[in-house]
């Protein structure tokens, strides 16, 4: 039987609401100020240290900035190869170039996109079914994942950010954003004519050329257009004059970071416990993906416990790793606190909210998804072994946190760590052996192919 919301339905509710001077308590309060930063725990706030007994050896300078970016993804892997790169070279502070990447990822997605498009009405997919919308829905975007890194990285290298700086449409995307959805939408339709009128395969792709000769005009006015080669002077810490160059950016990264950073050496672990995707088995998305012709993203499917248990195995061994969580639950932006308990919602409005339903159900019903890319620098064990807390270096500024890093409860990397990134040397056998098998594909619009931009 429907209950319509009627008149006396309405005054019921009004009734119920005023009966409780709590309610109106927090009417009072809520209604002038955020009821996140109301809802927040003082007395988690008094017993959060950020102390850690296992860390790495030295976290880098400085802190990294997205600004108004969904560039997390590559930030937060730029971030963990300096490390190692910083290290080498005995240099004070540094930073590799994310505006060099974040220009091919938007050239390379965009010629990605218009092959898809000409992939999906080959498949004879309606322009009004849900594939098709899914794909048009954000035909540009900022978000990545660990395999779409390596394929840019594979094909074109990387530079210091002294060679090729920021741009403001690196560092407040959205219009550039919008001019491209425009022409990709606009490129989508002549494609997709194209094909279902039979057009033969040479006139499709000469048409995509012309459209990517617009694409990269657009990309480069707004972006810049990196040089093919570049040269990079330093000083080390003790003073010292350095100088790389001229090299190009593939150069630079095969001779001088892949050495200590190999981004092939790296798998990327998934923790998705929807009783449909099966533990210890290898899963892809359908139409995801940045480079044509370059690796899938592929999800090796683990148990939460044992993503934790690599994250931490991997830090005791000096080494820092990228992971992606959804990042607006449960957590105190200003404070920098990833925490269950962080917000007491029931105190203020008599209901829990947020992690009432488990993650399985929360993939399900759109409650959760990754959204967010940082690194683990550190860990912090009880006297019994058994892991609390995580240190988490992002790419906010120094404003959040402590200065720049989070503190993330063990309870929260349960609940909302969704992938992280280890070196193969910390896997055990049984589960590289699991990329052996032929990736079970899920739909495109599956939560797993979500990809980080929060910013």
């Amino acid at each position: 039987m429907e209950s319509s919301l009627n008149k006396e339905l309405l005054e019921k509710f009004k009734k119920a609401f005023y009966v409780d001077e709590k309610n109106i308590l927090s009417q009072n309060v809520c209604s002038r100020q955020d009821p996140f930063e109301v809802s927040l725990s003082r007395k988690k706030l008094e017993e959060t240290q950020n102390i850690f007994n296992h860390k790495i050896e030295s976290e880098a300078k400085p802190i990294t900035h997205q600004k108004n970016s969904g560039r997390c993804w590559l930030f937060a892997a730029l971030n963990v190869m300096r490390l190692p790169f910083m290290k080498q070279l005995n240099i004070e502070d540094f930073e590799f170039s994310q505006a060099y990447l974040f220009f091919w990822d938007k050239i390379e997605r965009c010629n990605f996109f218009l092959h898809t498009i000409v992939e999906a009405a080959k498949r004879n997919e309606s322009v009004d079914g849900r594939l098709i919308s899914f794909l048009l829905q954000v035909p540009a975007n900022d978000g990545g994942q660990w395999d779409m890194l390596v394929n840019l990285i594979q094909k074109h290298g990387i530079m210091p950010k002294k060679c090729f700086p920021e741009s403001f449409s690196c560092e407040s995307s959205g219009r550039l954003n919008q001019l491209l959805k425009s022409k990709l939408r606009e490129y989508a339709k002549e494609l997709y004519g194209l094909v279902t009128n039979g057009i033969n395969e040479a006139d499709v792709q000469n048409t995509i050329e012309k459209q990517m000769l617009v694409i990269y005009r657009i990309v480069g006015i707004c972006l810049g257009i990196p040089n093919e080669t570049f040269t990079w002077t330093y000083y080390d810490k003790n003073k010292n004059f350095h100088c790389i160059g001229p090299i190009t950016p593939k150069e630079f990264y095969e001779n001088h970071v892949k050495p200590v950073f190999n981004v092939e050496s790296k798998i990327c672990l998934v923790t998705d416990p929807r009783p449909t995707n099966q533990y210890g088995r290898v899963y892809t998305i359908d139409c995801l993906g940045n480079v044509l012709g370059g690796r899938k993203c592929i999800y090796n499917n683990q148990p939460v416990e044992t993503l934790m248990e690599l994250v931490t195995k991997s830090i005791k061994e000096n080494e820092a790793v990228w992971f992606g969580c959804e990042v607006s639950k449960r957590f105190a932006s200003k404070q920098g606190i990833q925490d269950l308990a962080i917000h007491d919602f029931k105190l203020v409005f008599g209901t829990d909210i947020q992690i009432t339903m488990s993650k399985a159900d929360r993939l399900l019903y759109g409650e959760s998804a990754m959204s967010h890319a940082m690194v683990f620098t550190a860990v912090y064990e009880d006297n019994n072994g058994d892991v609390k807390k995580f240190r988490v270096e992002n790419s906010w500024g120094e404003d959040r946190g402590d200065k720049g890093y989070l503190i993330m409860t063990d309870d929260w990397f349960k609940e909302f760590v969704f992938e992280v990134v280890i070196d193969k040397k910390f896997v055990p056998q049984s589960i590289l052996d699991v990329f052996k098998q032929e990736p079970i594909v899920l739909p495109a619009w599956d939560p797993m192919g979500t990809l980080a931009s929060a910013k």
